[in-house]
């Protein structure tokens, strides 16, 4: 039986956290192992987490917080690591069906019964007022006569597709063993549009007609820095731009995106005189600054099998930092105690 890891990533948003988890622990198939990727929270999840009582929940916590694209690398990597078959990817705010795993899994046995080794299985993503969101980008792959096949294996209820988010998706090792991580420099905001264009250059990956998942606080739409008003988010606009157009850059080569550079460039040039014009300069400047990065932002990516040791950020096993806080609060407590008896 293959073995299935969850990945959940979390930052400061525990109550969603819980749920998440709740809804991970109750699928029909239950995983082999899940493990919570916490980016340096600050708000009490670490204790949430150290009290509850999930089974078998590994957490890491991460030294610094480096994004969604460094969160998840630690994740599969760690997953990839301890040997699982299949990695299960999520955000916090990502409510599962109780079935979707295992539909996920269904499909992955009927497409190799089909010759078929899918890069991925995605979820479909709804609000929670039922909108669809999320949506994958259809795959642009032809088949031998020259025909794009996406829809080949309808009967089986699956779409072929190729650019997809990290909301709930699926993730067989030989595709991390063959194309590597998500990339941790890109910080936030695109990571996931280039690892999966990155894995299906030559086998797309599929949506799940039956596999289904709620993704909360999504109602607001796309992301825009035009219709941003949370000062406190402002700055990460520099990622978006910049991992935008490095994405478009590195795949100029693949099927419609001959010409996605130009088009990117174009737009995020409008994009900045829009904000000059509308008086929004911070804003202005921060789309400037990430047009400019673009320039020498050449990140690789890390293949799946570097040494632990070698990650590029810290990690601890939250039991394990529980137990040595507990050992330092015991010898102050000795010490105390002894200075107190000796009356110094």
């Amino acid at each position: 039986m293959h073995k299935v890891f969850a990945v959940i990533l979390t930052y400061n948003r525990k109550e969603l956290l819980k749920r998440c988890l709740d809804a991970v622990y109750s699928q029909c198939r239950s995983c082999d192992r899940v493990i919570v990727i916490d980016n340096a929270s600050s708000d009490g999840t670490q204790k949430m987490l150290s009290e509850s009582s999930y089974p078998g929940l590994m957490v890491h916590v991460l030294k610094d917080n480096i994004g969604a694209s460094g969160g998840f690398n630690a994740g599969m990597h760690l997953a990839y690591q301890e040997g699982a078959d299949f990695i299960w990817t999520m955000d916090d705010d990502v409510i599962p069906d109780s079935d979707a795993l295992h539909f996920l899994l269904l499909a992955d046995e009927a497409l190799k019964d089909k010759g078929k080794k899918p890069a991925f299985l995605l979820s479909q993503a709804f609000t929670e007022n039922g909108l669809v969101t999320n949506t994958p980008i259809i795959s642009p792959l032809k088949n031998a006569i020259g025909y794009r096949d996406w829809h080949e294996l309808l009967e089986l209820g699956v779409v072929a597709v190729h650019r997809a988010t990290f909301v709930s998706i699926l993730l067989p090792r030989t595709t991390l063993a063959q194309h590597g991580l998500p990339i941790t420099a890109m910080f936030i905001w695109g990571e996931d549009s280039e690892f999966t264009l990155r894995v299906t250059q030559d086998n797309p990956g599929y949506v799940v007609g039956m596999s289904k998942v709620q993704h909360l606080r999504q109602e607001n739409g796309p992301i825009s820095i035009l219709n941003e008003t949370n000062p406190a988010r402002f700055r990460l606009y520099r990622y978006f731009i910049r991992n935008k157009i490095y994405i478009a850059r590195k795949y100029r080569h693949f099927p419609n995106y001959r010409y996605l550079m130009i088009s990117e460039v174009y737009r995020v040039s409008r994009l900045f005189f829009i904000l000059l014009f509308r008086g929004e300069i911070r804003k202005a400047k921060i789309v400037l600054h990430g047009m400019l990065e673009s320039l020498w932002f050449y990140p690789e990516p890390e293949a799946a099998d570097t040494p632990i040791e070698k990650m590029q950020t810290s990690t601890w096993r939250l039991d394990q930092l529980c137990q040595e806080q507990a050992d330092v609060k015991k010898k102050t407590r000795i010490k105390n105690k002894s200075s107190f008896k000796t009356g110094s």
